[in-house]
């Protein structure tokens, strides 16, 4: 479909003129249309019949990997497993898929435009290994309020160093020591340091910006990796996937402590579907899914989205795919968002984490209170957080030569999740899908906090 975009943009109005063909802020242009079961099993014959496409299917493909060099001229690429088409195809034909998709037995039963998505990443703390903290982070400048955060934070480490036996009181009012010598706050608050569960058995796929696969604290383990971004290797070149597999699912031992990693012994799974400037869509989103499930994964992890409007209801594609995911033992994991400004201003929960049947992760820092970017559940339909779990000042792996980052953003919080979710699924055989998010629901410790910002509480290892 001709369209309009920013530079460096995936999607979005340059403005000007009203014409029907160029999409609207934040998306691309392209739709998704959600199919019945039967009829995405039938190849999505509906596409064909009701608006004349040309179809290409992930059954098309070995092992379901559709190659983005072979799709040639295809209207629609349909992911089967999902019963989702990405339909690229002028306004005359949607047109015609939303009057079938209004009439009984169509086989259609939503269409959405596709959104650019992005990886939630807040600001960088810093490059060094704790305790040595530079007064600030490095990718904003002085005067900002993300500076000002930093170098609270910075402050806040530096004082603990200096003294050592002082100790930050949590909302509930428990001790908490902030010594990160042997092991990140997160791991600690979190009791995976003292979990016998490993992740042993259990695949993980995280959906970000790929993986830096040479990273010494990873060699040796089993890695699969895949790209869905055209023109791009799974190779991370921007940083954010490679910091949220580390925390998911990092080395026991790694070459430089303190420990950050969670489920040490998981299979992972590093799926590319954000580019190496950190944007993707949806598309490629739930390519990823479909692969996860494809691959049997009983966690996936996606620090990604795009911010919603108070009042916006969820994807109903998006909704339907995790419902799905659900029933084939699978788990989604989402970023709830960092658009808060709190304590003035207070942004719902984004997308795709305002699903129902994903798991929306919120922030919080070391002293147990809510990140100040964390997003909270606002909207009435959908749009709730779930769960909490740390999301500042979070240490783990970067890509080489740096190798290790100190982040903050609900991106860093919900690798943390993850991570516990694969020791979850390995302590318990059962706990498989909604099962699975049940059993992190009811295990998670409470705080003195409202719902709307941590839902169920603070994740914990079992």
């Amino acid at each position: 479909m001709p369209k309009r975009t920013r530079e460096g943009d995936d999607g979005g109005s340059s403005g000007g003129e009203d014409r029907s063909d160029v999409p609207i802020p934040g998306t691309t242009g392209r739709y998704l249309v959600l199919l019945r079961s039967e009829e995405s099993k039938a190849g999505g014959k509906a596409l064909t019949n009701i608006a004349g496409m040309r179809v290409t299917s992930t059954a098309d493909f070995a092992e379901g990997m559709i190659d983005p060099e072979k799709v040639g001229d295809a209207d629609a690429i349909l992911l089967q497993e999902l019963g989702v088409a990405v339909v690229n195809t002028p306004p005359d034909q949607i047109q015609s898929l939303s009057l079938a998709a209004a009439e009984e037995g169509s086989g259609i039963l939503a269409i959405e435009a596709e959104r650019v998505v992005y990886a939630l990443q807040d600001h960088a703390i810093s490059d060094l290994p704790p305790p040595m903290l530079r007064h600030g982070p490095v990718e904003h400048s002085p005067g900002s309020l993300e500076y000002l955060l930093g170098y609270r934070d910075a402050i806040n480490h530096l004082v603990t160093s200096i003294v050592g036996d002082t100790q930050m009181e949590t909302s509930q009012g428990a001790a908490l020591a902030l010594d990160e010598s042997q092991y990140t706050w997160g791991l600690q608050s979190t009791k995976v340091t003292a979990s016998q569960y490993s992740g042993r058995g259990i695949r993980v796929a995280v959906l970000d910006t790929g993986m830096d696969l040479q990273h010494p604290d990873f060699l040796g383990r089993r890695i699969v990796a895949q790209s869905f971004i055209k023109g791009e290797e799974a190779q991370d070149g921007h940083g954010h996937g490679t910091h949220c597999i580390g925390t998911a699912c990092g080395s026991r031992q790694p070459s430089t402590l303190p420990r950050y990693g969670i489920a040490h012994n998981a299979e992972i799974y590093a799926g590319k579907v954000l580019s190496n400037q950190g944007s993707g869509r949806d598309g490629g989103i739930l390519q990823g899914i479909e692969w996860a499930i494809r691959n049997r994964c009983a966690v996936i992890s996606m620090s990604l989205g795009a911010p919603v409007g108070t009042g916006q209801t969820f994807s109903r594609i998006f909704e339907r795919v995790a419902s799905r995911a659900l029933a084939a033992g699978t788990v989604i994991i989402a970023a709830a968002g960092n658009e808060s400004e709190r304590p003035g201003f207070i942004a719902p929960v984004g997308h795709p984490a305002n699903c129902p049947s994903i798991m929306a992760v919120g922030a919080v820092d070391a002293q147990g209170q809510v990140a100040s970017f964390s997003c909270g559940g606002l909207n009435p339909d959908g749009g709730q957080v779930d769960i909490a779990a740390p999301g500042v000042d979070v240490y783990s792996s970067w890509p080489r030569p740096t190798l290790y980052r100190r982040l903050r953003g609900t991106s860093m919080a919900t690798p943390h999740v993850a991570g516990i979710a694969a020791l979850v699924a390995e302590a318990d055989p059962d706990a498989r899908g909604r099962a699975l998010l049940q059993v992190l629901a009811q295990t998670a410790r409470r705080l003195g906090l409202p719902s709307r910002d941590v839902g169920a509480g603070f994740v914990q290892a079992p």
